[in-house]
């Protein structure tokens, strides 16, 4: 769970919008070569800003390789899919794939608004001013997954706990490691569980249907990668986006009035915010010519999902706006990584921010914006989000 920190340019914010560099870079050229992380001895790689060429390089398994030694050896984290290449990366995936179609989907989705309207409660018990990331943001996915995985209700509070403390934001590094082998411990456990009274949800039905072919390491490394990432990355979006929709009073009341613009108006905060700033990093397998540039074959590549979904010609970062056209983005991935649970990210958003605002009419942040503090890690976010109505 545990992650390196890294602030180099691409990955850092300034508050909601990309840094000023990273789109003035990207109108100069789609590709950049330069230095990827801020660790001094890892070199140079090339950064992709354009959007087309993202797209050339993420739907482009043959030549770019995900997996860490570029397509060799073991992935360094057994069953997190973005380290796999074809073909076990499609056998892996397509044991995950039927869980989350559209028919899966709407038969969770009663509990999911549940989820959202008991969380609602608990922000508003807790009275005023009160954290929407505590009460909310952090619950909601953290209880949705509970929900897909049948964890039993008696673990959810520790699962919750392990998963908090795991983040890179939390306390010191000896912390993270702790709590990242306790959670993949906790995950041993109920795929144990599951082998031996598989029911129905997620790791039930893998291990019903395809049981023999998959092994328990297997399985614990996806159950792990889903539900974390599942966690982390909706965490932050609903944090993020309440606090998007705060600061655009304008574009609020356009969603408050015209509830008909909710998808309209999620797809706009994932494209905006794009809380994963940066794809996982790609090494080239071959020689390729891409936006007039020669990436050579051992070369690290990483595209940035922000520049691409918000730099504009004229260097300048696009601005939140409910009205106009909506345009495909890349915060979600593209080709065969795009994110498995992104049905289930759109529901969750989907109910929740409607919820907040017809809950709370009057919701407002209850801190000045200067003292608002944003996490540096992927997925960015805030780590509290005082809030009061």
């Amino acid at each position: 769970m545990a992650r390196p920190t890294d602030l180099s340019m691409h990955n850092r914010r300034d508050r909601l919008d990309p840094l000023p560099e990273l789109t003035r870079l990207g109108a100069r050229a789609p590709l950049t070569r330069t230095r990827l992380t801020d660790d001094p001895e890892a070199g140079t790689g090339w950064l992709v800003t354009g959007r087309e060429e993202v797209r050339a390089v993420l739907g482009d398994p043959e030549r770019f390789s995900t997996h860490p030694a570029g397509g060799t050896g073991r992935p360094a984290q057994v069953g997190n899919l973005v380290q796999y290449d074809p073909p076990e990366h499609s056998r892996l995936r397509q044991l995950l794939a039927p869980e989350f179609t559209v028919r899966r989907m709407r038969g969770l989705e009663p509990a999911v608004d549940r989820i959202v309207e008991d969380c609602l409660d608990a922000l508003e018990k807790a009275g005023r001013p009160a954290d929407f990331m505590r009460h909310v943001a952090w619950s909601v996915p953290g209880l949705v997954m509970c929900e897909l995985f049948g964890v039993p209700r008696d673990d959810r509070a520790e699962l919750a706990r392990l998963l908090k403390v795991g983040r890179p934001a939390f306390r010191g590094r000896r912390t993270q490691v702790t709590a990242g082998g306790a959670y993949l411990a906790y995950m041993g456990r109920l795929v144990a569980r599951k082998r031996r009274d598989p029911g129905d949800d997620l790791l039930g039905r893998v291990v019903r249907e395809h049981g023999a072919d998959v092994s328990d390491e297997e399985l614990v490394g996806l159950g792990a990668f889903v539900m974390g990432s599942g966690v982390e990355n909706v965490a932050a979006m609903l944090g993020l986006g309440v606090l998007t929709l705060l600061e655009h009073p304008e574009q609020l009341e356009l969603l408050r009035t015209r509830p008909e613009l909710t998808d309209h108006a999620v797809e706009e905060l994932i494209r905006y915010l794009s809380v994963i700033p940066t794809a996982s990093p790609r090494i080239a397998r071959e020689d390729v010519t891409l936006g007039g540039r020669l990436i050579k074959a051992g070369d690290r590549v990483a595209c940035s999902l922000i520049a691409a979904n918000r730099g504009t010609p004229e260097g300048t970062s696009d601005p939140f706006d409910l009205t106009q056209d909506a345009t495909p983005h890349l915060a979600l991935g593209h080709g065969i990584h795009y994110c498995i649970g992104a049905s289930l990210v759109r529901m969750e958003l989907r109910s929740a921010y409607p919820a907040v605002l017809r809950r709370f009419p009057a919701l407002r942040v209850a801190v000045p914006p200067e003292e608002i503090q944003f996490r540096p890690q992927a997925p960015y976010g805030v780590e509290a989000l005082p809030v009061t109505w």
